[in-house]
């Protein structure tokens, strides 16, 4: 079993499995029991995004996006949270243990792991990150336990009302790497990676060139938040991959060195497994 200063020494990775993945990421929950069994600390963060969507309908909501972020009402927002901590963390949750993988469910809103703040108001209950208290999951790591976490955060008001949040499940995961310090931030996807203008598929990035991406419409809609999460993580991750999680064992490859997707990092560093 971990304990905190194994938790200390092993090399730490945070994987974002995008909702659009979850029908197909069955190498994807392997590859994490495998890397835990090596003793590597996988940190998950999940979207669900697709199934948000389907529930949304069934209740008559509408789904909307605005730069890439979904619109959260009030009525919207307890959709998300039945979903995404309800049902899709638990799903994950048990698909590792029948793998024989150790990992506790949990959402951002639980020990107030992720403090949020309105991200703006045309957007309604959609947070924006104001602090990640890492105790929550050092302390689930160090039981040697896979944190697998639905992007909710809170808002601390007055008389210490806490309203949750919505957030970007991209930026959550981008935001736990960097305060984590991880080794490698790697998103499972849909598509192969960050493809130019022309749609060949982009091997490699530096900071400066994802930025001109962004900034010429070349990466738009929802590649935004994932971009942005990148760079915000390598303020101290050292380096950033976004993957199509619908190739088998994409993980592992991933952190094998191979050439998959597209890197971002803001020097070489190759990952170590522990």
């Amino acid at each position: 079993m971990t304990n905190l200063r194994q938790a200390k020494s092993s090399p730490t990775i945070v994987v974002k499995i995008g909702g659009s993945t979850l029908g197909s990421h069955d190498t994807t929950l392997e590859d994490l029991v495998a890397l835990q069994r090596e003793g590597t600390l996988p940190v998950v963060v999940h979207g669900g995004g697709r199934t948000i969507s389907e529930w949304l309908e069934r209740h008559g909501l509408a789904t909307r996006f605005i730069r890439g972020l979904r619109v959260t009402d009030a009525e919207g927002l307890k959709v998300v949270m039945a979903v995404l901590t309800g049902l899709v963390n638990k799903e994950l949750v048990c698909a590792i243990h029948s793998l024989g993988g150790r990992a506790v469910g949990l959402s951002g809103a639980d020990g107030c792991l992720i403090e949020a703040r309105i991200r703006d108001p045309e957007l309604g209950f959609v947070g924006e990150i104001v602090r990640v208290n890492l105790e929550p999951l050092q302390a689930i790591i160090g039981a040697g336990y896979i944190p697998v976490i639905a992007p909710l955060g809170v808002e601390r008001g007055g008389a210490g009302v806490c309203q949750p949040l919505n957030i970007n499940a991209d930026t959550v995961a981008g935001e736990i790497a960097l305060k984590l310090r991880a080794q490698r931030l790697v998103f499972l996807t849909d598509v192969v990676g960050l493809c130019d203008a022309s749609g060949r598929l982009i091997p490699r990035l530096s900071p400066q060139e994802a930025r001109s991406l962004i900034a010429s419409g070349v990466v738009s809609g929802g590649m935004i938040p994932k971009v942005e999460a990148c760079l915000s993580a390598l303020g101290s991750v050292p380096a950033t991959q976004i993957v199509d999680g619908r190739v088998g064992h994409a993980l592992i490859a991933a952190l094998r060195g191979k050439d998959e997707g597209t890197v971002i990092e803001g020097g070489r560093v190759v990952f170590q497994p522990g």
